[in-house]
């Protein structure tokens, strides 16, 4: 299988080798510069599908709601649910599977570097320069330098954490605790990859962070279509502003109420003087019968 893989991406491989050369021969990069340079090359190919990737995210979360809604009312029945959202994506022109399309792409580049940092002609490139900082061998595996090894594995395990935390800050929270724990899983199968494979790994790790970050700040995510509440221009939400309404009304009207009292009270005040109460009508005394 990897054979087949080898032959079917040996022009890819040749193409990156020569790119390599054209770093390390004519820009006068080191091995392990010429190695990053080749990761931006390759970053910077696949940098429309990545906007069309962060596109698609936006608009998954503009219409996750409504998504929502359609698989709670077909959650009985997976078949029927599957048709209407495969309609509901077609209506919206947007596809889901497009958020992968760039890892996915990655997958051939890195198969490239891996045969190509392994291949008989590239070791006799480097022969002699086979150091690149702190790293011993670009071309061979870490795990006779165990300092080395897991300084390489700290710094992977960390980049690689903080590309998923900006990646996917707006996932699932099970999703986004499967993610994290990914790096520590493939820290058993890098060990023996070799160095400049590494480099390759840290360094698109590095790139994703900031290429996120400018994401986050040039094209910041939309808000859902079904909000649960907006926001009025005082920045009170839409559930509160009835409320103070009705609130304000009542008030109003107790102060209409007060005032027509007040006002009331007023104008007697100032016209005639009230008339006292009327008083207790008096008992006429019983005359004796005795005339005199």
């Amino acid at each position: 299988m990897l054979l087949l893989a080898a032959n079917i991406l040996q022009p890819l491989i040749d193409v990156a080798h020569t790119v390599l050369k054209f770093f390390h021969d004519q820009a006068g990069l080191s091995w392990g510069l010429s190695i990053i340079a080749l990761t931006f090359v390759v970053r910077l190919l696949i940098l429309p599908l990545t906007f069309k990737q962060v596109r698609g995210m936006q608009q998954m979360q503009r219409h996750a709601p409504e998504l929502k809604k359609l698989q709670d009312r077909y959650k009985d029945d997976p078949k029927r649910k599957q048709e209407e959202m495969m309609r509901f994506y077609q209506e919206n022109s947007f596809n889901p599977l497009g958020a992968c399309l760039p890892l996915v792409l990655q997958i051939p580049f890195f198969i490239t570097l891996f045969y190509l940092l392994r291949s008989d002609a590239f070791r006799t490139d480097i022969r002699g320069e086979e150091s690149f900082g702190f790293i011993p061998n670009l071309a061979e595996p870490l795990t006779a330098y165990p300092l080395v090894l897991v300084t390489m594995l700290v710094i992977y395990v960390a980049t690689q954490l903080g590309a998923t935390l900006v990646s996917m800050a707006t996932a699932e929270r099970n999703q986004r605790l499967l993610m994290l724990g990914l790096p520590f899983v493939f820290v058993f199968f890098i060990i023996n990859f070799e160095a400049g494979l590494m480099v390759y790994w840290i360094t698109t790790n590095v790139w994703t962070i900031g290429q996120q970050v400018l994401v986050k700040k040039f094209l910041p995510p939309p808000d859902p279509q079904t909000a649960p509440a907006k926001a009025t221009a005082n920045g009170d939400s839409a559930e509160r502003a009835p409320r103070k309404a009705r609130g304000a009304r009542t008030a109003a009207n107790g102060s209409e109420a007060s005032g027509r009292r007040t006002a009331g009270a007023n104008g007697s005040g100032n016209g005639a003087a009230a008339k006292p109460p009327p008083g207790a009508p008096r008992k006429k005394k019983k005359r004796s019968g005795r005339r005199r």
